[in-house]
């Protein structure tokens, strides 16, 4: 299989930095080559991000890698992945713990039916939990999509904080087309609104199959109002009316992460509620 940039990735048995020893390549995204990898510290697998081979000679990568890795590094949430060491040389690398579930994105295409609306509230639930962890940081997530959450036997982790920033002024086109908020479009400033957006995105997704902007495939043409998620799934009226706030295209007008995390519980079954 051809890999993109044609520049192979690290080969099994390389020790990158001392300590740790490549034993696959998992994936290479747009600039990063993810590998699995084993500690001898830790006497555990784990995963090792770098920097595309031929892409290191691009200005601000390696930077915006060890920012990410310092980041996960000094947080501490069951619903955030850990982050385990950072190196700078020989060239940018940050450790992770190995996951062992599967992302949504997969677990989407892989099943036969729609989650419930009880999986989807709870999904929900976990996200909320982890982004207010991320806010209360002064953090911004701002790529919340489901190849960025890992789900386990429904508990969830969220992965990726390459993009995260404080809120404030930003530049444009922060965070994946199709699931960015409206405002990460153009330059301006950034409140916790924008991960409320995606929070919504990636539980419309859930619990439809697809995004708020299909049919259509060409993603959202802003400022149009997304459709409702009673378009394409009925789904119990508080959780639909939840889900659809997170989309309200002005960003004041969507629920706070809290407001939201409670709406969310409040679709839940009694016996779920609290888990």
């Amino acid at each position: 299989m051809s890999l993109a940039g044609g520049v192979p990735p690290l080969a099994p048995g390389t020790e990158p930095v001392p300590g740790y020893e490549v034993l696959a390549h998992l994936t290479r995204t747009g600039w990063l080559d993810v590998h699995d990898a084993w500690s001898t510290e830790r006497y555990c697998r784990c995963v090792i991000k770098v920097v595309r081979p031929d892409r290191r000679g691009e200005r601000g990568l390696g930077a915006r890698l060890l920012r990410e890795g310092r980041r996960l590094r000094g947080l501490s949430h069951p619903h955030l992945v850990r982050g385990y060491d950072v190196f700078g040389s020989p060239e940018p690398l940050v450790v992770l713990e190995t996951l062992t579930g599967e992302t949504l994105s997969h677990l989407l295409h892989r099943l036969r039916r729609r989650p419930s609306a009880t999986d989807v509230a709870l999904l929900g639930v976990q996200l909320c939990s982890a982004v207010h962890y991320l806010h209360g940081r002064g953090l911004l997530h701002l790529d919340l999509k489901p190849s960025n959450v890992v789900v386990e036997r429904g508990h969830v982790k969220v992965l990726d904080l390459s993009v995260a920033r404080r809120p404030g002024p930003a530049p444009a086109g922060l965070g994946t087309r199709g699931y960015r908020a409206p405002e990460q479009t153009r330059v301006g400033t950034l409140t916790p609104a924008a991960d409320v957006w995606g929070i919504g995105v990636v539980l419309f997704e859930a619990a439809c199959g697809a995004g708020p902007w299909e049919p259509g495939g060409s993603g959202p043409q802003y400022p149009a109002r997304p459709a409702p998620v009673s378009s394409l799934r009925r789904l119990p009226r508080a959780l639909a009316s939840a889900v659809d706030g997170c989309l309200r295209v002005d960003p004041t007008r969507r629920p706070g992460v809290a407001e939201l995390a409670a709406e969310l519980e409040a679709a839940l079954p009694s016996p779920v509620r609290g888990r």
